[in-house]
């Protein structure tokens, strides 16, 4: 196979020779099957870890190590039963993380396949869209700005390619790339529209060291919220082996068996440990990201989903998301001496059909219906430059019969800098722009030009855009939610003022300028109109005659040049910033409608935003947006987006409109009442056990249960634990956020308060005079029982018995531990029977206390509250 870059040193046409392939028609469908079969799918194999290594990986590391040493030890002193639940438990906790990281990493996968890229390919002499997957060399391709090049090319026809490398070469500065020339899979066109032929796919790219560009969800990624859940872990890690080296102490002080130390003290650290920690939080992000594919909003970094809870600002695009993206004409305007027929013909000149861009189709159609007759497609395009933000304007070369013309359509202010025209015929335009602006329109210009003549303005072609029809309903529903809508624009201030009126925001906007607090630059432009002005009034008065107005700014241009000569105007503008941030922040909070907004301009916005705390979600369709994206605590590419938009993003809409993300919204914060919950139960469960052994060892001398009960009691907490990641939790209508001294109290009471309920039945045990092996059965039972029931005290922050009620599968998980436990505590298997008296006498005892640490947890969340920690 030849390599990539020695197509660059021959001409397109021998490429296609070399390939045979056609430039007009492309591969047939029976060519492409048989390349496939030779060169196989354009896709670089990931290596996956094998299967051995992943079941082996669960019995290596400490906590694994830990187990199997309570296991040798158990061996070593001959206590078989201890050694066979020991062995069990291993076996379990490896098979439960195991399934739980499987059933992760088959969610990855078809998430993986939902956000596949597309491609427009030329097949049978016919533009289609087919996955990247699926090209092959010899393919044509069209390429345009925000397209992921899918393989490596060769350019074959159009004007040029601006391609970012970044990825590839760490260069920071795009690349112009023209025919001939050769572009490589994974990078990035920044501007420009041309076709290439494909040379080599999958793993013959020069890419083929990087598997994608996509942004990938792994689970060792770590948001905000799961590294506070980490380090709730290893609090718990540090306080359990503090206060096991204590029981070791004090035993070796008494001079027992070391071996039966050291056994004991292994199981109560595994016991004491949160174990289960990964698998829950793989299943439960697991569990969030296919609830979220099933609303048709595609997760691809896992992490967002929890980053979204605390979400209290949302930046939304309009066109597409806020919007129908259907653009519709309204009543065309034309300028003296032109016609409607012309001016269309003209517009969908400078257009191409197949890009099937939402701005162009309403032309095309629109032509179509009234203008039935025009054959626009008589005309060739010998060259067309695409739209791109900065230029805003897209113009094509046509030719017809020997007439060739240059045909532009684009902002109309835009085509005036450009057009030479009286100051009266252009002022009139721009009033016809404004008022047509504040009806809502978004208004075309179009122009053509004959050669060795000034370009000729037709007339302009009103669109309206007009919002969706849940579009004010979504906005209202996240306000409910405690989530703030704020619309950023490309479009005029007074069409983005038009269509907030229409979805309910406030009236008051911000153009770009004063987004990033250009005040400098404001005065700057403020001295250059002035010196605009009194060189047009002097002029006049001088001359006694009109003086245009391009000549005015001629000179005024000339004296702003000379003045950064003479001054360091950023200078002023860095002062500006500084002395005014604060003020520009207030503003921007205050403020709903962002207009005339450059996708550079989003950065600032949510830069600016998280400096004053927010949590911010953006969304973003083009190539320019990634950076924004990416800086948002939570990226949405929308569902139009371009392949760079996608990969910059952490989830991605298949579907239009903005009601998946409240979807989104509520899964994440159900994922963070989840995990919440897991947290207060693991601290108050450690608290609960631990506390109650270490006391019991130091104070009385007595273990109040065997290291073959604390081994069962922690393979039975591992089903409810995991079982949390499909509970039902309640909503909240407010942005969530870590509170750790209110998690810390919260769980500290509620393990105190088991501690109390054990030490109050170990005494009145110990007073009636029930043997030590008996008291020791009843206090695992309590331990079981009790610790299961605290799960419905802490997975609500109101009543336990209040909507929304625990879901089955919670409530059989935890109901059938604490079924088999007593099963366990009366037939005596592997601990000292107990008479089902004694059995029921527990699931009593436990009820009450349930309900009295019920009411403490209420009680305590009251006085957080009055204190000012709890929100």
């Amino acid at each position: 196979m030849t390599a990539t870059d020695d197509y660059a040193k021959h001409a397109v046409e021998e490429t296609l020779q070399t390939l045979h392939t056609s430039a007009e028609r492309g591969l047939s469908d029976e060519e492409v099957r048989a390349r496939l079969e030779e060169y196989g799918y354009n896709e670089i194999e990931e290596k996956e870890e094998p299967l051995w290594h992943r079941i082996f990986r669960r019995f290596w590391g400490p906590i694994p190590w830990m187990i199997e040493v309570a296991a040798i030890l158990s061996a070593v002193v001959h206590k078989w039963e201890d050694f066979t639940i020991i062995v069990i438990m291993l076996l379990v906790n490896a098979g439960l993380d195991f399934l739980q990281e499987h059933r992760a990493l088959n969610a990855l996968k078809a998430l993986k396949q939902r956000m596949a890229r597309e491609v427009i390919v030329l097949r049978n002499g016919e533009y289609r869209k087919i996955p990247a997957r699926e090209l092959v060399p010899g393919d044509i391709v069209k390429l345009k700005i925000g397209d992921i090049v899918p393989a490596d090319v060769q350019l074959l026809d159009g004007d040029y390619l601006s391609i970012d490398q970044s990825m590839l070469t760490g260069e920071s500065l795009p690349v112009s790339r023209r025919k001939d020339e050769v572009a490589y899979a994974n990078t990035v066109v920044k501007q420009g529209e041309m076709r290439a032929v494909v040379v080599n796919t999958g793993p013959r790219t020069r890419f083929q060291s990087v598997v994608s560009l996509v942004a990938k969800a792994t689970l060792e990624e770590r948001s905000h919220f799961q590294q506070m859940v980490i380090n709730i872990g290893n609090f718990l890690i540090v306080v359990t082996i503090a206060l096991v080296v204590l029981i070791v102490m004090v035993a070796l002080f008494r001079h027992e068996d070391f071996l039966e130390i050291a056994r004991f003290a292994m199981v109560l650290t595994v016991a004491a440990i949160p174990v289960a920690l990964p698998a829950v939080l793989s299943v439960t992000m697991a569990v969030g990201a296919m609830n979220l594919a099933r609303r048709q909003a595609i997760v691809s970094k896992l992490t967002a989903i929890e980053e979204l809870a605390g979400v209290d600002i949302f930046c939304s695009d309009k066109t597409g998301t806020l919007t129908k993206n259907e653009m519709q004409v309204a009543e065309p305007v034309t300028l003296d001496g032109h016609s409607e027929e012309e001016l269309f013909l003209t517009a969908v000149l400078a257009s191409r059909e197949e890009n099937h861009d939402p701005i162009e189709i309403p032309l095309f159609h629109y032509l179509e219906e009234h203008y039935p007759d025009v054959d626009w497609q008589a005309w060739r395009q010998i060259e067309f430059v695409p739209f791109d933000p900065v230029r805003k304007r897209t113009e094509a070369t046509v030719e017809k019969d020997g007439k060739r013309l240059r045909v532009i359509k684009g902002a109309a202010q835009v085509l005036l800098e450009m057009a030479d025209l009286p100051d009266n015929e252009a002022v009139a335009i721009t009033k016809t722009v404004e008022v047509l602006a504040e009806k809502g329109y978004r208004t075309l210009a179009v122009a053509r030009q004959v050669e060795g003549e000034p370009l000729d303005i037709i007339g302009l072609i009103p669109l309206i855009d007009p919002p969706r029809e849940d579009s004010a309903q979504v906005i209202k529903e996240m306000a409910e939610y405690g989530v703030r809508v704020k619309m950023v624009t490309g479009d005029n201030i007074a069409i983005a003022r038009e269509i907030g009126r229409m979805l309910g925001l406030p009236p008051h906007a911000m153009r770009a300028e004063q987004l990033t607090g250009k005040g400098g630059s404001e005065i700057i432009a403020l001295a250059e109109a002035l010196t605009t002005a009194f060189y047009h009034r002097l002029r006049r008065e001088l001359k006694d005659e009109d003086v245009p107005i391009k000549e005015a700014r001629r000179f005024a241009g000339e004296v702003m040049e000379e003045l950064n000569r003479l001054f360091d105007t950023t200078l002023l503008e860095r002062e500006f910033v500084h002395t005014h941030e604060s003020a520009l922040i207030e503003l921007i909070e205050a403020t709903d409608i962002f207009a005339e907004v450059v996708p550079e301009d989003k950065y600032a916005l949510v830069e600016s935003l998280q400096r004053a705390d927010h949590i911010v979600g953006m969304t973003g369709d083009g190539v320019n947006d990634a950076p924004a994206l990416k800086k948002a605590d939570c990226g949405f590419a929308v569902s139009n987006a371009t392949d760079a938009a996608r990969a910059a993003a952490d989830i991605i809409l298949t579907a239009p409109g903005l009601s998946v993300i409240n979807h989104a919204i509520e899964q994440a914060r159900i994922t963070f009442g989840r995990m919440k919950s897991y947290a207060i139960f693991r601290i108050a469960e450690t608290i609960r056990v631990l506390l109650f052994m270490t006391l019991s060892i130091l104070v009385f001398n007595f273990y109040p249960i065997t290291a073959v009960m604390i081994v069962i009691l922690a393979l039975l907490n591992d089903l409810p634990i995991l079982a949390i990641a499909y509970d039902n939790t309640r909503v909240h209508k407010e942005p969530v956020r870590w509170n750790m001294r209110e998690l810390i109290v919260v769980a500290s009471v509620l393990g105190l308060m088991g501690v109390i309920s054990s030490f109050l039945l170990f005494f009145i045990m110990q007073e009636r005079g029930i043997a030590e092996e008996v008291i020791q059965t009843v206090l695992f039972l309590k331990l079981i029982v009790a610790g299961h029931s605290t799960l419905y005290i802490t997975r609500s922050e109101g009543w336990f018995w209040e909507r929304p009620w625990p879901s089955p599968i919670l409530f059989w998980a935890t109901f059938g531990t604490e079924i088999l436990g007593t099963l366990i505590a009366v037939f005596g298997w592997f601990v000292t029977p107990i008479s089902w008296e004694y059995a029921l006498g527990v699931w009593v005892y436990a009820l009450i206390w349930f309900l009295f640490n019920d009411t403490v947890k209420m009680a305590t969340y009251r006085l957080l509250r009055r204190g000012g920690l709890y929100a």
